[in-house]
Order: structure tokens, then sequence, then C-alpha cells
């Protein structure tokens, strides 16, 4: 599993960085900046690791870059004023599917449960890095994603519009038949 891998950190923090963008903290303070954030790279690190699942991917990825963000942009109607500007670089290493499958997995806790569970499953147990320090008594990954699983209210009220199903629907609906086929979820028939 790529989870560890060094390789998806600059596609891990620039996806992270538009979805923070995209949808702002719910009140204009640094902690409700912060919680948001928080939540929006748990539910990116997920759908990254799912994305990327081997070393090799993380790898390719890292050499042939994701692909950007503007299509997001679009979609979202947040496109930078001047795409061409130095302090929008960052743009180029956002992830169009990882940024849609973290929409996926916030806008629905059940879905983010699944895909926490799948990436614990293939996750090698003790010796990789972890986000966040383990807190006294916390057993396994899914305890290191708790603000995407199972946020308190703070996390909640910080991200009103980043956990929102209808603002996040342009985003998550781009991809979000591969994420249901991934995690052996079935689809809901047409009606």
């Amino acid at each position: 599993m790529a989870g560890p891998s060094v390789e998806l950190s600059p596609v891990i923090a620039a996806s992270t960085h538009w979805l923070a963008r995209a949808y702002p903290a719910g009140s204009p303070d640094t902690i409700a900046h912060t919680l948001a954030e928080l939540q929006a790279r748990q539910a990116v690190t997920v759908a990254a690791w799912l994305r990327y699942p081997t070393e090799m991917d993380a790898a390719l990825v890292a050499i042939a870059g994701p692909g950007g963000s503007a299509v997001l942009d679009w979609k979202a109607g947040s496109e930078p004023e001047d795409e061409e500007a130095e302090d929008e670089g960052w743009r180029t290493w956002v992830d169009e599917v990882v940024v849609s499958w973290a929409a996926c997995l916030l806008a629905d806790p059940l879905l983010a449960r699944r895909g926490v569970n799948a990436v614990a499953a293939v996750v090698p147990g003790d010796d990789r890095p972890r986000p966040y320090p383990r807190r006294p008594g916390s057993v396994g990954l899914p305890n290191e994603f708790r603000r995407l699983l199972t946020p308190d209210q703070r996390d909640r009220d910080a991200a009103v519009l980043l956990r929102h199903p209808d603002l996040l629907e342009p985003i998550a609906q781009l991809h979000r038949d591969t994420l249901l086929y991934l995690l052996g979820v079935e689809q809901p028939l047409a009606a």
C-alpha cells in the first residue's frame, strides 16, 4: 500500500488545500479553519491511498503529475483570476479523482468508514508513519481518521460547507461511480 509513501505528499497537500479553499471553514477563526483542513486532509489521505495503492503508483504520479485542478475549479466556480500567477503553481499537484473521492467520503459517513476500512485492511501495521500520534488506549488505523469518521460538534461546525452533500455534489459526482465500484458498494438503480 502506498500510504507511507512520501511520493504522495504533494498530491495530498495540494488536494487538501484545494478543498479547504473551495469549501472554507464555517467561521473565520483559526481553530475552525484548522479543524476543517484536518478533516479535508484525512479524507484526501484516504482517497489518495485508495487511488494510488502501490509504491509504483505513487512513484508514477510523482513523475507524471496528477493532472491539476482545472476541471475542479470550473465545476466549483473557483477558477483563479490568473492561472499563470506565481502563487498558483500548487494547483498542478491537485488530483481531480482524489478530490472527488474525498468529497464523497466527506459527504457520506458510511462510505468514509468503508474507505478507511479498505485502507486499514492493506496498510502495514507498525512500521508506517502516522499522520497523528496515537492517543493512549487507541487501537488501529480508523482512530487516526477520527475527524473524518466521527467528527465532534466543533468539527461539524467548522466544516459545515466541507461536509454539505449538496454543495459537494458537483465535485463528488465526477468520479463517485469508480469509488463505489472500488469499495464494492452497490449503486442504487436509477428511478
